[in-house]
């Protein structure tokens, strides 16, 4: 037997499922779908979505977080995710990484949050081993102090994902949909958007990326390549997805109380 394969002997399966250009809102309701009706490890890569798309996360509030005049005239769909986190617009310049887990996957780790969020770190250390300077902030990925991954997660009893949004490259327009939000990392210092963020391109290109992100997975998981058309769900398994698009009136009724909240406040003062 091959030295790597005695040392690949005691690791736990992981599916990999590799994309291109599915749409986010797809991409959302099979990770959920996986994360509740089945009973396997997955990571999946989705290099690109086809439309620029705001997604917010589950409890976000889209007059708090979105310019909805700007949104609804240039008509950019908005999604609210089954997963918390913060709000992203992403595009074909954004990669997608997730896993889904067993709780017991791997050794030692504890199906919470920042347990979870500190794991991936270490994953994605040797990523980007030699390439800029790597670190989590908060719950960021950033190189020196500037962001270029989000995290989001959902946990239930047995099972977590934990979701990632990387900005390979953007566009500086689709920046101005967002508002800078109420709630904001410490480290982010009041920067905008701009001043924030930063692209992954001028550091790696998207092959050697994902590339290296395979291969630091398979550090951790045995690997098994899956196809999309191939992934098959238990028999008889329910399952509804929970992220949906927001409707032209919910977002309507959501520019309504953020006129109203703007007014009140104009009138306190």
């Amino acid at each position: 037997m091959a030295v790597s394969q005695i040392r690949n002997a005691g690791l736990p399966l992981i599916n990999i499922l590799r994309l291109k250009g599915v749409p986010i809102l797809q991409q959302l309701h099979l990770e959920e779908r996986i994360l509740r009706t089945s009973s396997e490890n997955w990571c999946i890569i989705n290099d690109g979505t086809i439309d620029p798309t705001i997604v917010m996360g589950i409890s976000g509030k889209a007059e708090e977080l979105v310019e909805i005049e700007s949104v609804l005239r240039d008509e950019i769909p908005v999604i609210r995710r089954f997963t918390g986190g913060g709000t992203v617009i992403v595009d074909q310049g954004t990669i997608f990484v997730t896993f889904i887990c067993n709780k017991d996957a791997v050794p030692g780790l504890q199906s919470y949050p920042q347990p979870i969020m500190s794991w991936s770190s270490l994953l994605y250390e040797k990523v980007f081993q030699g390439i800029g300077d790597f670190r989590l902030r908060e719950n960021d990925y950033v190189l020196g102090n500037r962001k270029f991954g989000g995290n989001a997660q959902s946990i239930t009893k047995n099972r977590w994902v934990h979701h990632t949004s990387f900005l390979w490259d953007y566009q500086i327009t689709n920046m101005g949909y967002l508002k800078h939000p109420k709630r904001a990392p410490d480290y982010r210092q009041a920067r905008d958007h701009l001043e924030f963020i930063c692209r992954m391109k001028d550091y790696i290109s998207r092959p050697n990326f994902i590339n290296r992100t395979i291969d630091s997975v398979g550090s951790h998981f045995l690997l098994k390549s899956q196809l999309a058309e191939t992934i098959q769900f238990p028999p008889g398994s329910k399952f509804e997805p929970s992220s949906r698009l927001l409707t032209s009136h919910e977002l309507g009724e959501a520019s309504f109380k953020s006129l109203t909240a703007v007014n009140t406040a104009s009138q306190l003062l």
